[in-house]
């Protein structure tokens, strides 16, 4: 809280903040090609929210 001028503004970035780290969050009891695939997947996600080029 110390770096925001309100509570609301906390309350703003962290609602944003909290569904992108969701879309990146690795599932519990995964092995390690599951987490590959689960990771080509979010960054896929994430390039096509962001409007970054894909393949980068």
């Amino acid at each position: 809280m110390k770096r925001f001028k309100s509570a609301g503004q906390a309350q703003r970035f962290l609602s944003v903040q909290d569904q992108a780290a969701n879309l990146f969050r690795r599932p519990a009891n995964t092995n390690a090609a599951a987490h590959r695939q689960s990771r080509v997947q979010a960054f896929k996600i994430w390039a096509e929210v962001t409007g970054v080029a894909a393949g980068l």
